[in-house]
């Protein structure tokens, strides 16, 4: 059951901003998202982590690189806020007895694009902020005890993947299976050849698509940095056209995309060759997150066909094209 607004009174009372201010749940997918009303503060969105996804570790590793990027770079991403303690990640405990871990952010204002808008400006800028992000990641030094999640074949394509098995998805039977089974092995094979070199492999956000991004009269916010783990870069294309891949858009969206980050640093033509694996890659994540988080609204709402499109994708990529 998703949590309510008097589950969290307890958090409130962790931050100055928020003491006695009002909440309401705006979203609930990974985590809980609560929207934070203040009299005098303004507005604020509360991130409650879900027990047994990220550890503590975890989550103060990726709000370090959070906190690097603001400093480092002018992108457009979420503000974290301190606690009154001193630390960004606060630990608190719900009405029902639950211990939670939870992260304050400024509130963004914008609203998600959809695939009925003109995306291909947007792709141009999310190439952009995709690169910055990329080159920022080459520079800096991560510090110590940083730990962050690994997208690969393994930890997506197993039955122990991070997401779930996708063996297990709603509408995977002996046919989708097979196929399925078939673009893993190919996948892994693939990947493996490419390689994790430096120039090609580190740590990504991975999780770009259109409902972690705000448009707000045309600038574009970059929110959720929950999943961003160690991937290829080219997996953060491939993350924002999740659940779109079929859309005959996605050419000249992926056209958009190179452009623009090759206008900040090299992306190859084996790289561009292997957007298509990062493609399936993805794809066979979302498969697995719609098995395992299917009492959500997002994963009920991509639910229906998902398995047999996604199948369908395999069988172009095996062919040797995902879009041609």
């Amino acid at each position: 059951m998703p949590l309510q607004a008097y589950d969290i009174d307890a958090a409130l009372g962790l931050w100055n901003e928020t003491k006695g201010a009002a909440a309401q749940l705006i979203n609930y997918s990974e985590n809980h998202t609560f929207l934070i009303d203040t009299a005098e503060q303004g507005r604020f969105t509360l991130r409650v982590h879900r027990p047994g996804y990220q550890s503590r570790p975890s989550i103060e590793s990726e709000l370090a690189w959070l906190t690097a990027l603001r400093q480092a770079t002018d992108l457009a991403i979420p503000e974290p806020v301190w606690g009154r303690n001193g630390s960004l990640l606060q630990a608190f405990r719900t009405a029902g007895g639950e211990d939670r871990l939870a992260v304050l952010f400024r509130f963004v204002a914008g609203v998600e694009p959809t695939l009925a808008d003109d995306l291909t400006g947007l792709f141009g800028k999310l190439g952009n902020f995709a690169a910055t992000m990329h080159r920022h990641v080459m520079e800096w030094e991560r510090p110590s005890g940083f730990k962050r999640q690994a997208w690969n074949a393994e930890t997506v394509l197993s039955p122990e993947g991070l997401w779930g098995d996708w063996r297990r998805a709603p509408g995977v039977n002996p046919a989708t299976a097979a196929i399925l089974e078939e673009l893993s092995q190919t996948l892994t094979a693939r990947l493996e050849r490419y390689g994790t070199s430096r120039q090609r492999y580190g740590l990504v956000h991975a999780d770009m698509r259109l409902g972690n991004i705000l448009d707000d009269a045309g600038k574009i916010t970059l929110i959720d940095f929950d999943d961003c783990g160690f991937c290829w870069y080219g997996y953060d294309f491939a993350a924002s056209i999740s659940f779109h891949e079929t859309s005959p858009a996605i050419p000249a969206l992926k056209s958009a995309w190179l452009s623009s980050y090759r206008s900040v640093r090299p992306f190859n033509e084996e790289d561009e060759a292997e957007l298509e694996s990062m493609v399936m890659l993805r794809r066979m994540a979302l498969l697995a997150w719609i098995g395992s988080h299917a009492e959500t609204t997002l994963a009920q709402s991509h639910m229906p066909g998902f398995a047999e499109g996604t199948a369908d994708l395999a069988r172009r990529y095996l062919a040797g094209s995902l879009w041609d």
